[in-house]
């Protein structure tokens, strides 16, 4: 079979690569390098299963060229962030919704068998109620959240009028290798671990006490190429997560045990458009897409804090 994969020198994307190139599948990566590296997807560029199309996913004309002849898409390109989006909604909008627009009418004019959309649990909003079900109602707080929303029914809309496939899977705080520690909106994991490798405090918005389902990158990886091909999947939003939750003042311990450092992060006003808790259930997932945690939070961690430079 053939892949593209949006987005597949970022972090979550260049891991599907990884995983994909293994199995022996084809594989198109397109991506503009906004946010990816190039040193994500260095070590495929002599494979003769990998093709590499750099391009933006605004443009129809480029996006119309990487999905020509190809059997599924894994749509991992996007402009991630709540505060970015924050600072910059309209880039963000453009970005994720145009983009994912682009992406579903070539789908649709090719043919493609499934394509498979990387949204997010920054939908659910601030709810209380935990843990947060597919079926629950959703309140987008950031552009961001809303872009992300977009797109999912989007999907649903080509799903329903068209006769495209389409699978939604929500990521909860994803983690693991080519995480950037370095970019100003990156994520919490990586960011945590490489100030506490430097005897620095991390910096924590709140109290602490906000939690969050901390997932290994493997098993989104995993979660994507099943959702490729599970019979019941088309037009549905799937969970994909661990379904546990850990405080940020529980991760700084936790960063601090496997380095044998004892680093006091230091702590600062909330962010607008941060959520207080976030928890996954996943019996959906399990049930649709015959998913299991593959990597629990704790190794995950264990895995990923020598990787981080």
């Amino acid at each position: 079979m053939k892949y593209l994969v949006t987005g597949g020198a970022g972090f979550i994307g260049s891991n599907i690569v990884a995983e994909l190139l293994k199995q022996g599948q084809e594989v198109v990566v397109l991506d503009n390098f906004a946010t990816g590296k190039r040193e994500n997807i260095l070590p495929y560029v002599k494979n003769p299963l990998f093709t590499m199309i750099e391009g933006d996913i605004r443009s129809f004309h480029i996006v119309r060229s990487a999905v020509k002849g190809v059997d599924y898409i894994l749509h991992q390109g996007a402009l991630p962030s709540v505060p970015r989006s924050i600072n910059d909604p309209i880039t963000t909008n453009d970005v994720n919704v145009l983009g994912m627009l682009n992406i579903l009418e070539a789908a649709k004019e090719f043919g493609v068998k499934r394509v498979v959309l990387a949204s997010s649990s920054s939908i659910y909003g601030d709810s209380e109620t935990l843990p947060k079900v597919e079926d629950m109602r959703v309140n987008p707080m950031s552009p961001y959240a809303l872009t992300k929303y977009a797109q999912e029914r989007y999907c649903q809309v080509f799903y329903k009028l068209y006769g495209l496939e389409t699978v939604a899977l929500r990521y909860f705080n994803v983690f693991g290798p080519n995480q950037d520690p370095t970019s100003q909106y990156s994520a919490v994991i990586p960011k945590f671990i490489r100030l506490i490798k430097n005897d620095k405090e991390p910096v924590i918005y709140g109290d602490g006490t906000q939690s969050r389902d901390f997932t290994y990158v493997e098993n989104n990886v995993w979660a994507n190429i099943q959702a490729c091909t599970a019979e019941k999947a088309p037009g549905e939003v799937i969970n994909v997560a661990c379904g546990e939750r850990y405080t940020l003042i529980e991760l700084v311990q936790m960063i601090n045990k496997i380095l044998g450092k004892n680093i006091e992060p230091k702590f600062a006003p909330d962010r607008a458009g941060d959520v207080k808790h976030s928890q996954a259930g996943i019996e959906k997932a399990k049930d649709i897409l015959g998913y299991k945690v593959r990597v629990s939070f704790e190794e995950g961690l264990e895995r990923t804090v020598p990787s981080v430079k």
